[in-house]
């Protein structure tokens, strides 16, 4: 069997209250792409307007030294993915995004360049969102409907990005995030949900998973009480 050589960098948000444009997680993003890439392939599908998305990508990403190609201006996305020194899939709407990976036929080619080939994979709340089992427990309205639910599955597990307290001194009745999670775990065979708060990014590095950040991450396993986590945790147990 051969080893799974994925490197992943999954944030839960781009933008952070009171800064930029990946403005927060910029120094994990330099470290992890490091010196040898020298040009990133974004996927602009979670946004309508993918131009100016991709716009917004590229001048972050020049900023910091690299050169980026959308994968939305390429007449083969499947080569582009092929050809490609590092991924990076923007946030938006979850289920847009997804449903543009199946109509573009770029799942199985992510995977085989992320698992098989080490290529870098960079995640932002959408983006990362997908990187896990299924998009079952994103926070985004169903706005288009993808084939499945099923996602590109490179970590064993699902995110809940832009994870979220309840507030005691609110007057709002509508569930919490906690209460859906729980009532996701309530099927068979769901998988462990990581909460990652604002702030806060998960590493994976082959068989290891470091959070990264600022904020801790709250986990729910079925059949468990909730556990929070400071970032530095070692979650590699996720990736049995």
């Amino acid at each position: 069997m051969m080893p799974i050589r994925r490197h992943l960098l999954l944030i839960s948000n781009s933008t952070l209250h009171g800064g930029g444009y990946l403005e927060h997680c910029q120094e994990h993003i330099l470290k992890f792409l490091g010196t040898q890439v020298k040009r990133v392939l974004f996927i602009p599908y979670a946004l309508h307007d993918r131009d100016s998305y991709a716009k917004t990508a590229r001048q972050k990403f020049e900023a910091l030294g690299y050169g980026l190609d959308s994968v939305h201006e390429s007449p083969d996305p499947v080569d582009a993915v092929k050809k490609a020194e590092a991924i990076f899939i923007g946030g938006g709407n979850t289920f847009r995004l997804l449903k543009a990976l199946y109509d573009s036929d770029l799942i199985a080619a992510i995977r085989k360049r992320v698992l098989e080939d080490g290529v870098p994979y960079i995640g932002s709340s959408a983006g990362t969102n997908v990187a896990t089992v299924s998009i079952n427990t994103t926070n985004d309205m169903p706005i288009v409907y993808p084939p499945s639910l099923q996602a590109l599955h490179l970590v064993p597990f699902n995110i809940n990005p832009h994870y979220l307290d309840s507030d005691v001194n609110s007057k709002h009745m509508g569930e919490t995030r906690e209460q859906r999670i729980t009532q996701y775990h309530e099927e068979l065979d769901t998988p462990p949900v990581l909460g990652l708060r604002e702030g806060c990014l998960l590493l994976v590095e082959g068989d290891k998973a470091t959070l990264l950040g600022i904020t801790k991450a709250r986990l729910f396993v079925r059949g468990k009480s909730p556990s929070e986590h400071e970032p530095g945790h070692d979650f590699s147990f996720l990736l049995g």
